[in-house]
């Protein structure tokens, strides 16, 4: 057994790059963990296909790798500047043995989404399980201090790519296909400096919840994972930097958490182990209550 507590070692004082995004692995220090080394498959998803968006890094790659060495395929979506990233986590899914298809491209309009679906499903012979990952994130100030097209960028990548993704998705999935949308702590307990991310994200329970009901009689579950405070790219690129040196901190864990620590739920909630689990939002939050 190992404490949950003392797993990872704490995070230092980052550096702060500044308020450029996206976020990319080589500016994160200290290196996230993403299971490169120690999740071990046990062919739990054999032969299935999956689209994992945000898929370069953080939670996304974590999901990969985990999905790989459970045998499935995994098209990875990612934005144009991320390539290095995103090479990177598909060298980690093809040294599992498994296919790994790169598309990148922007998910923040309707017919990128439905050619992005188009696309994994041509190159992977087929889409079982669809994961709703991509997120855009800017720490804020007052309500009247974010400007139109921020909250707009907000709104298209978190909550309208998921819709228009799942939208194109259905007509390719069977029964026992799965869709998993990464929601977060935040949309149960928002932090005042993110709450236009914290809309999009309760958005997305209800979205899960919704859709559950509506594909259930389809044979199509449809469930979210709720993470807390994850340490990925996205974190430093947030502009963040006066908070960063205690990040996690406030959870009854008292520390940030991995990618890596999150993989297992999505693993789960794919495979049939979880064929009774639909409508349902798995947290991953270092005790944090949803």
């Amino acid at each position: 057994m190992t404490d949950p507590r003392t797993k990872y070692p704490p995070l230092p004082d980052p550096p702060d790059p500044g308020n450029d995004q996206p976020g990319l692995l080589e500016e994160t220090e200290p290196r996230p963990d993403h299971g490169e080394e120690s999740y071990r498959g046990s062919d739990r998803l054999p032969a299935r296909h999956a689209l994992v968006t945000g898929g370069d890094s953080g939670i996304g790659r974590a999901v990969a790798i985990a999905f790989a060495r459970e045998g499935a395929d995994v098209a990875l979506s990612y934005l144009p500047e991320e390539q290095a990233d995103a090479e990177n986590t598909a060298d980690w899914i093809r040294r599992a043995g498994r296919q790994a298809v790169l598309l990148p491209g922007d998910l923040t309009d309707e017919q990128g989404c439905a050619d992005l679906v188009a696309d994994a499903a041509e190159s992977l012979d087929g889409l079982d399980i669809l994961v709703l990952n991509a997120g855009y994130q800017r720490s804020r100030g007052e309500i009247d201090d974010v400007p139109p097209e921020e909250f707009d960028k907000v709104m298209h990548t978190n909550l309208y790519a998921p819709f228009w993704l799942a939208q194109a998705a259905l007509p390719f999935l069977s029964p026992g296909s799965s869709i998993i949308a990464t929601t977060s702590i935040q949309a149960y307990d928002p932090s005042p400096g993110l709450f236009d991310y914290a809309l999009t994200k309760a958005a997305l329970v209800a979205f899960v919840q919704m859709l559950a009901e509506q594909q259930g009689p389809h044979g199509i579950r449809v469930n979210g994972v709720a993470p807390g405070p994850i340490w990925t790219p996205l974190i430093p690129a947030t502009a963040w930097p006066r908070k960063l040196p205690t990040f996690g901190e406030d959870t009854p864990l008292g520390c940030a958490g991995q990618p890596a620590e999150l993989a297992g739920a999505y693993v789960f909630l794919a495979s049939e182990d979880a064929s009774y689990v639909s409508g349902g939002i798995i947290p991953v939050t270092g005790g944090r209550h949803l």
